[in-house]
């Protein structure tokens, strides 16, 4: 009788742990953040790549896209304005070609 339960408890355990080696070998999800995702729309555009940014546009909501693609804009714009050593005004104004204020 004892050795029924022994044999019993040891299969229930190695089923455990088996499954417990199973979970931890499954490939994990990825998940991308809204700031992947606007680096990754943004440089997809830079390249004329449909098939990225229909990607991209997938990883978040549209909304936090938008806020992804607005901050990048914004950072970029501050590192080119430090970089030139003019304002932020004047380097957004030139990269859209529009007339010196």
């Amino acid at each position: 009788m004892f050795g029924r339960l022994r044999k019993t408890w040891a299969g229930k355990t190695s089923e455990r742990s088996a499954r417990g080696q199973a979970s931890t070998r499954r490939p994990k999800k990825t998940t991308h953040n809204l700031f992947e995702a606007a680096a990754a729309y943004v440089s997809a555009c830079a390249e004329d790549d449909q098939d990225q940014i229909d990607e991209a546009a997938t990883w978040v909501s549209p909304e936090a896209l938008s806020f992804g693609v607005t901050e990048l804009a914004c950072r970029a714009v501050i590192a080119l304005a430090r970089e030139r050593d003019e304002s932020p005004q004047t380097v957004t104004r030139t990269l859209l070609g529009l007339p010196a204020v």
